[in-house]
């Protein structure tokens, strides 16, 4: 589990459950700073909540930010661009205000119980990545989901070690580390209540994509 915070070149010593501040929730994960180190999640003040932690700065020196009426024109056309991307791939796709959020159900992503990601599934995940390449200038918040079947906190780390192959496969094909954050939120934001049978428990068992445009 991983230990310490990287900001603005310090590392500070935390525990590795964070809270996000808007929902409460234990966030369990590392993001990615400047210097590609890993962070606990949700210590800077809002990951996964749309706060700043870091990431923003990073991205833009990199890629450069947005601004104005530019931020939903560019987001429109990643969502365009993404839409084409993933038809058919069992990935759904929402549009929130200028965030983009993608779900992919763990039936097409991982088999149960595993954090490898289907061979099947990684073809999409391709063009997921040619779209985040295309459109640089968003971060991208992955985290894991599970249904209550089994130990709380075997799902936890389960929730979070498949949003870590997702990002480690996405960094494989070229998107830019500093951009990424992942966390696992284990059996706590169910989608279904109560998730008493298989169809319900492998509705709740996910990876989340947000993608937030990175503005000056």
């Amino acid at each position: 589990m991983k230990r310490t915070l990287a900001f603005m070149g310090a590392a500070l010593a935390l525990g590795a459950c964070a809270t996000d501040p808007v929902t409460g929730q234990s966030i369990y994960g590392r993001t990615a700073t400047g210097a590609g180190i890993g962070a606990v999640v949700g210590a800077l003040g809002g990951v996964f909540a749309g706060g700043n932690d870091g990431r923003n700065a990073a991205v833009g020196a990199a890629v450069g930010a947005l601004a104005g009426a530019g931020i939903g024109r560019y987001m429109d056309g990643q969502e365009e661009d993404m839409r084409r991307k993933v038809a058919s791939s069992g990935i759904g796709l929402q549009r929130q205000g200028d965030n983009i959020v993608l779900v992919m159900p763990s039936d097409v992503t991982f088999s149960k119980g595993s954090a490898m990601l289907d061979a099947q599934f990684t073809p999409v995940l391709s063009k997921v990545a040619e779209s985040l390449n295309l459109y640089p200038k968003t971060t991208i918040d992955i985290v894991g989901h599970a249904s209550t079947e089994g130990e709380a906190q075997a799902n936890l780390d389960l929730s979070y070690r498949r949003a870590e192959s997702v990002r480690v496969y996405l960094q494989g094909a070229g998107v830019l580390p500093q951009r990424m954050a992942t966390g696992g939120l284990g059996e706590s934001q169910p989608i279904v209540v109560p998730d008493d049978t298989e169809a319900k428990r492998a509705q709740n068992r996910r990876v989340v994509i947000t993608l937030r445009p990175v503005t000056q």
